[in-house]
């Protein structure tokens, strides 16, 4: 296997793509094989059992020519899970970890660490080193339930603490996480699959809870844009597609210098074509953009119509897979003191 400081991740478009089935057809791989997409997403269609995913997996990557291609999946726990029973375990929401944190902050904290150290293992075991989560959202009064109860809590403190402790759980299994969805999607009154949501919170209020998870965890290798129209920041563009929000509140107020990539811009909340709206984000200030669909007209218009990664992109993907340190298998000793803490979960 090559050394991943020698991969050149500048030579990659950068879009991390889905595909159709849980196979690469013949339309796919030599698609992806010419324009070499940076990177996989998958989801249920893509998932039959393991064996089969971790061909998925190690097929795009000898396709596009690089063993640490990122390959992402949202394994959150709770209802978004793309790996479910009987091949992988059951995880809980993130709102239990919330509720464990009113009682104890630090058994919440450590069952936090250890579930997504779970999760990380199980993924990592399949050859995926990424995942989209935390979710680092705070849910208001009234909200859409689109965040709900994959949020870890309702306050910027539990929010931070439970999130830092997934990520080091993920990374302590060899798996990125991507923090989401920056700079916050709780005061959405609709949901970004359907419809643009704005948000007419003033900026104060913005910085004094809602980007501060995001502050917290500035330090996170990735992180996921919210297809959410900011008027104190933009009263126009939606954070994916504002150069405001992305250089003067992701960058510089919150302080996030690592992969910060677009959430998938099939969703209703932007409007055009993937290729238009792909390259929008790009010149916006994302590093990469997600096309989840796996519909390829759209994935040929897309990878035909985005420009070189840049210079800025390639060293943060880069830094941030150097980082990652190797798989670690979840030990039983963890399992016992995970399943130990859980049976503390009110009821």
């Amino acid at each position: 296997m090559s050394d991943v400081k020698t991969v050149d991740w500048g030579t990659y478009a950068p879009v991390v793509v889905g595909c159709a089935g849980p196979q690469l057809t013949a339309e796919e791989r030599v698609l992806f094989g010419v324009r070499k997409p940076l990177g996989l997403i998958l989801f249920a269609r893509n998932i039959v059992d393991p064996a089969q995913v971790k061909a998925l997996v190690a097929d795009f990557r000898a396709i596009v020519g690089n063993v640490y291609a990122p390959v992402l999946i949202d394994q959150e726990g709770g209802r978004v899970a793309r790996l479910k029973p009987p091949h992988w375990p059951a995880f809980p929401r993130g709102a239990v970890f919330g509720q464990m944190y009113t009682r104890d902050p630090a058994v919440a904290e450590e069952a936090a660490y250890l579930n997504y150290r779970w999760i990380g293992a199980e993924l990592a075991a399949l050859g995926i080193d990424v995942d989209c989560a935390p979710v680092a959202d705070l849910p208001v009064e009234g909200a859409h339930d689109v965040i709900g109860d994959r949020a870890y809590g309702r306050d910027a403190d539990t929010v931070s603490l439970i999130a830092e402790a997934v990520m080091r759980g993920l990374a302590d299994a060899g798996v990125m996480p991507v923090v989401k969805h920056i700079p916050g999607h709780g005061r959405s009154h609709t949901d970004s699959h359907l419809d643009l949501p704005v948000v007419d919170t003033p900026a104060e209020l913005l910085e004094a809870s809602d980007l501060l998870p995001f502050v917290a965890l500035r330090h996170a290798p990735w992180a996921m844009t919210a297809h959410i129209v900011y008027t104190a920041y933009d009263a126009v563009l939606p954070a994916t597609l504002s150069s405001n929000v992305i250089r003067r509140v992701i960058r510089e107020r919150i302080g996030f210098d690592g992969v910060l990539i677009s959430d998938d811009l099939t969703m209703k909340a932007l409007k055009g074509s993937p290729a238009v709206t792909g390259v929008a984000s790009l010149h916006a200030g994302c590093d990469l953009v997600l096309h989840c669909s796996g519909d390829l007209p759209e994935m040929q218009a897309l990878l035909a119509a985005l420009p070189a990664m840049t210079g800025e992109a390639a060293r943060r993907v880069a830094q941030a897979r150097a980082a990652l340190p190797a798989p670690r298998p979840f030990s039983a000793a963890e399992r016992l003191r995970y399943q130990s803490l859980m049976e503390q979960v009110p009821v």
